[in-house]
């Protein structure tokens, strides 16, 4: 019988705090004054992770309807919202597979009771072993490797450490991918040092140690070498191809978030 995990309420835990952050029910005081204690630090804070989550369906509205892809593997999924990736994916194309992964079990337990069926699954692991979950026998039974794939880290770069080498995590998951398929990566920056500074200390400490940090838009910027990027590159995720989407503003130099989307050649 797999061992039983205790939730922690009496300490502030990441996908509990961004689904405060998104307007969610999935929280509890620790989170929130967590989350108050983030506000101060940048004030930005709520609307980029309404922003990003925001991102992360257009993306997936983009590439079921454009380029027709039909199977989905999402990392760091956190809390289910009220609309997720396989229903957007689903509203556009039919045959639809998603993978949702996530370490948290808050989130595991809750994306099973609500999300999980024939042809979607939700799994454990980090944005880290994104690699090696890729190739595990579990995720192929549901996603065809043959056919293109896309692949969700949005929000998912600024929780690998240095010695993850994010860099890496981008090239190793698009080498496991057939051409024509898609890596859509989104991270936290600051060009303000003290910012960087405080906020880390506060997530690092949320995500129980698992925790990379807020960096440069320089230093994100390097992560990206090397892969194919679509119009309109790396870019503040409000500003990918917003449309009519003008419901979450975008971040500043204190605080926001960046993302692109790459496609595998």
């Amino acid at each position: 019988m797999p061992r039983l995990e205790v939730i922690d309420s009496r300490s502030p835990n990441l996908a509990r705090m961004n689904n405060y952050l998104l307007g969610g029910k999935d929280h509890y005081s620790a989170d929130r004054v967590a989350c108050e204690r983030l506000v101060q630090i940048a004030s930005e804070a709520p609307g980029v992770a309404q922003a990003a989550h925001r991102f992360l369906l257009r993306v997936t509205s983009h590439l079921a309807r454009e380029h027709r892809v039909r199977q989905y593997v999402v990392f760091g999924a956190g809390l289910p919202t009220p609309v997720g990736v396989h229903q957007v994916a689903r509203r556009n194309q039919v045959g639809v597979f998603t993978v949702y992964v996530d370490h948290d079990p808050l989130a595991l337990v809750h994306g099973r009771a609500l999300w999980e069926d024939r042809r979607t699954l939700i799994m454990r692991a980090t944005q880290a072993e994104s690699r090696s979950l890729l190739r595990s026998a579990a995720v192929h039974e549901v996603i065809d490797f043959a056919s293109p794939v896309a692949v969700f880290l949005v929000s998912g770069l600024h929780l690998l450490p240095e010695n993850a080498h994010p860099a890496e995590v981008l090239q190793q998951t698009a080498g496991v991918l057939a051409p024509g398929s898609f890596i859509a990566a989104s991270h936290l920056v600051s060009e303000d040092a003290e910012v960087r500074r405080e906020a880390d200390a506060l997530l690092r400490e949320a995500a129980g140690g698992r925790w990379g940090r807020v960096r440069a838009r320089a230093d994100v910027e390097a992560f990206f070498d090397g892969l194919h990027l679509v119009a309109p590159g790396l870019v503040d995720v409000h500003q990918w191809r917003p449309g009519s989407d003008r419901a979450a503003g975008g971040g500043s130099l204190r605080w926001a978030e960046h993302g692109a989307v790459a496609v595998v050649r």
